[in-house]
């Protein structure tokens, strides 16, 4: 045994090496490439500080930056038949299910809260696309009647962010009649005299495109999102031609009357707060916590003073009488 070799020299190399850097630290924009330091990514909500490309957002990061303080109130949805078809591909689908909550720790696709922004009490939902790419399923429709019905109870309007590929084709037809099932939802709101928000973020495509996503009472999208029901690739080799550049992205939308405005995510909170209150005849947005105004009374005019007495012409006294 080389005492030297296998004791000393590990022993100084391990002392005077480089630590490992751990490889969440840094994140790579899929956009310009930059490399980007996490916590720095994080403050500014996952959106690249060299390009502004807006990368994937938890729902519950989202409701912690839309809601004030970040201080929301999760509504419960009920929950549907686990595996209603038996659907197995390559996996069990309740082997999927498992494995996509145990990655993004959280029960579905779908997240509803209820909280304040700006003091307007509001009903939101959001999409996770880092879920089975954010599918609507049977929960998700489960989700959006829940978010209705609360904000219906409530007497408050619903903000939807939508993220997702499309129909879950593990639930098959089920999965399609969500659309309807939305739909109607919606409607409930609509009756209510109720406002409904969506704020589509990238990518909205699919059956989620064809329902809910696009029957909001205004329509807002982020920077560049895809917001499509076949996607361009698709179309492309469907109709043998080259599409526009930039087609079926926000912008584009945009500019062909499909969205009522492309906002980006960082000027969500003060953008959805002012819509909301216009919408429900409530008073601007007062930003900060403010104290109010203090009343006070203006006090009246002075009496006006007694006239004094003439004097006579050619004198210096006050005129007499005789």
């Amino acid at each position: 045994m080389n005492w030297i070799s296998n004791y000393v020299r590990p022993k100084i190399n391990s002392l005077f090496s480089r630590r490992e850097v751990p490889e969440n630290l840094w994140t790579k924009c899929d956009e310009c490439g930059t490399m980007l330091f996490h916590r720095e990514l994080s403050d500014n909500l996952r959106v690249c500080t060299n390009c502004g490309h807006h990368m994937h957002l938890a729902p519950r990061d989202r409701f912690n930056a839309l809601f004030d303080g970040g201080i929301f109130t999760e509504v419960k949805v009920p929950l549907p038949i686990e595996d209603p078809l038996k659907f197995r591909d390559q996996k069990k689908y309740p082997d999927r299910l498992r494995a996509a909550q145990k990655a993004n720790d959280e029960a579905e696709a779908m997240l509803v809260a209820e909280g304040e922004i700006h003091k307007t009490p509001v009903v939101a939902a959001a999409q996770d696309f880092s879920f089975m790419a954010g599918s609507m399923g049977m929960y998700v429709g489960n989700a959006i009647i829940a978010a209705a019905e609360r904000a219906v109870k409530l007497k408050r309007p619903l903000i939807l962010f939508s993220a997702a590929g499309g129909a879950r084709m593990q639930e098959g037809i089920l999965s399609l009649m969500q659309m309807p099932r939305t739909t109607v939802a919606v409607e409930m709101l609509k009756e209510a005299g109720l406002p409904y928000i969506v704020v589509l973020t990238h990518p909205t495509t699919g059956g989620v495109t064809a329902s809910y996503a696009m029957l909001g009472d205004v329509q807002i999208a982020e920077p560049n999102a895809l917001i499509c029901f076949a996607g361009p690739r698709v179309i492309e080799q469907t109709i043998r031609e080259t599409l526009p550049e930039g087609f079926q992205r926000a912008e584009y939308l945009l500019d062909h009357g499909m969205l009522d405005r492309v906002t980006p995510r960082g000027q969500h909170r003060d953008e959805l707060a002012t819509i909301l209150r216009m919408l429900m005849g409530l008073g601007p947005v007062v930003h900060g916590d403010l104290p109010r105004p203090v009343e006070t009374t203006v006090p009246d005019p002075a009496p006006e003073a007694e006239a004094l007495p003439t004097l006579d012409p050619g004198t210096a006294s006050p005129a007499t009488k005789t």
